[in-house]
């Protein structure tokens, strides 16, 4: 059974906080989906990633290619994947089901901080998956490095 962890991104933004989180979940030996809502906010996160780091590169699709099944990290607006993942990381409001948390290793949901609309949808996510009887674990950087919260 997995768990969904919140992560509420205040100081540093998407494109740099995805790569360590991708970076730690490949770490673990996992294949993971990045989904959101925004086919454009994916293109740009696929440039992003290509341009980053050469030290721990990260190997990606977007879904729609040839090679879907054998991504280890691939980009998709979907809820069905065709590299079967591990570990499920939303962006840009996309919803996850309890019972994908539930058959995942661990789902990662990251929000905007500093968006008032993104905090509610992700408030209503925390009450909608910890009341179907998810574990969840909801993580801050106001501090200025990465803290754990709150836990349910």
């Amino acid at each position: 059974m997995g768990a969904a962890y919140f992560y509420h991104l205040t100081r540093k933004p998407l494109q740099v906080t995805l790569p360590v989180l991708l970076d730690k979940a490949r770490g673990a030996g996992w294949r993971i989906v990045v989904r959101g809502q925004d086919a454009d906010q994916l293109a740009w996160l696929d440039e992003s990633l290509w341009q980053g780091n050469e030290v721990s590169f990260l190997a990606h699709g977007v879904a729609g290619g040839p090679h879907d099944a054998l991504q280890p990290i691939l980009l998709t607006t979907a809820t069905e994947a065709a590299n079967a993942p591990d570990c499920v990381m939303t962006v840009g409001g996309a919803t996850i089901s309890p019972q994908e948390v539930q058959a995942l290793q661990r789902v990662c949901i990251l929000f905007d901080g500093n968006d008032p609309e993104a905090v509610q949808q992700a408030r209503g996510q925390w009450k909608s998956l910890t009341g179907a009887g998810c574990s969840a674990q909801y993580w801050s950087e106001e501090s200025g490095r990465w803290e754990k919260k709150a836990e349910a």
